[in-house]
């Protein structure tokens, strides 16, 4: 018999793709799924990026590239920070990675070991709190709550930093819940760890153009106090509609960044050349497509939010990232996976239970924007025509 180390039992998933298998199933047998679940633009990756990917092809850019990523986009990458962000970088300390989730591997790889404690924001991306646990390191969640907005509490993180912590994980804007942390959380953030100078911080900033009404986003690469143990996690999945091409980056401190780049040579060995390429394209071509987008976003994260409004028993504060919204589902009296469940089954509106970015996410569902408007309207009206139905079959049965 076969036996495994015990970290691959403790491996959790991200289950938005297994509600993305079960609707793509739904629809494959002919039943009409809407789908609000999957974190993905869907918009096609703009034109002239596509374009950069196919000369690059042409050109004969078929083989290895350095670990750390092309030259030229390692410098791209920089000059965006710089112009973005007003985040002086080095090239030499950014690296290019097959995807955002290859940076929570290598930063959580890196700090989590038994007996060590890793902070993560809860409600948060699932696989946060998979890695911890894959190495044997103890979860403490951050609470994320819906009467601060959706954005974390410096103060009460800072409380629950222990001479076992070893890296603290932020998020803004945020998934699931679309909260952005504002300037002055970030300023308390940054002078408390000051006292906690044996904490490395990961921040993940792959939404961090994706901000609304005027809201500011504050990259903690902002702050010299830190660079020293900050990790940054970004990419062009979400910015750049390109989720598929598996591309994104992360900036490390001095003494870390050699630690990765091995890690890179014994994992991936490089990102594939012709995405790089495409990457380039993407920060150094014209941007207009991502300001149409987020406009676009914009403007559903409005609809969603006055249509979730609209159904009895259903409450949704107003998103200012990302391009979630994060509904309170508890007063319609149901469990929020089993609420989520019975919407794809029943009515073919696929979203994500709450319970599934972490144990406070209970009472709560993800309702993804990134589908059309139409989508969208159709959505709710089959959501509020299914918890109506359910009102009323549980006072029948009374």
């Amino acid at each position: 018999m076969l036996t495994t180390i015990s970290g691959f039992d403790r491996i959790g998933e991200e289950n938005a793709f297994a509600v993305l298998a079960r609707a793509t199933e739904l629809g494959a047998r002919g039943r009409d799924i809407i789908n609000l679940g999957i974190g993905q633009p869907d918009f096609a990756t703009p034109p002239h990026i596509v374009e950069a990917a196919v000369k690059a092809l042409r050109d004969g850019h078929h083989g290895y590239t350095p670990a750390t990523g092309i030259a030229p986009l390692r410098e791209a990458v920089a000059a965006d920070l710089l112009k973005r962000a007003g985040a002086e970088v080095s090239p030499e300390n950014v690296i290019i990675v097959p995807g955002g989730k290859v940076t929570m591997f290598a930063a959580i790889a890196m700090f989590g070991e038994p007996g060590a404690e890793i902070l993560y924001p809860d409600p948060g991306f699932p696989i946060y709190r998979s890695m911890i646990e894959f190495t044997g390191a103890t979860p403490v969640p951050v609470p994320i709550r819906e009467e601060n907005a959706f954005a974390f509490s410096a103060d009460e993180l800072l409380g629950l930093i222990t001479a076992k912590t070893r890296l603290v994980i932020v998020n803004s804007p945020a998934n699931p819940c679309g909260g952005v942390t504002p300037r002055s959380e970030m300023d308390t953030l940054v002078a408390g760890l000051q006292r906690h100078p044996h904490v490395a911080i990961l921040s993940d900033e792959i939404y961090g153009q994706m901000t609304y009404d005027g809201e500011e986003h504050v990259s903690l690469l902002t702050f010299p106090e830190i660079r020293d143990r900050l990790i940054l996690l970004d990419g062009w999945s979400k910015t750049y509609a390109m989720t598929g091409w598996r591309l994104g980056y992360s900036v490390w401190p001095d003494a870390l960044y050699d630690k990765v780049r091995k890690l890179a040579v014994n994992a991936w060995s490089c990102v594939n050349a012709p995405a790089q390429y495409a990457g380039l394209a993407a920060l150094t071509g014209p941007q207009d497509a991502v300001g149409e987008m987020v406009a676009e976003f914009d403007a559903r994260r409005k609809l969603v939010v006055d249509g979730l409004n609209a159904i009895p028993d259903v409450s949704c504060i107003m998103p200012k990232g990302a391009f979630y919204a994060f509904p309170n589902i508890a007063a319609t009296g149901w469990k929020a996976k089993a609420l989520a469940s019975a919407l794809l089954e029943e009515v073919g509106v696929a979203l994500i239970g709450g319970p599934d970015f972490g144990t406070l996410g209970e009472g709560y569902v993800r309702v993804s924007y990134a589908n059309s408007r139409e989508n969208i309207a159709r959505a709710l009206e089959r959501m509020e025509d299914f918890l109506a139905m359910e009102t009323r079959a549980r006072r029948v049965e009374r």
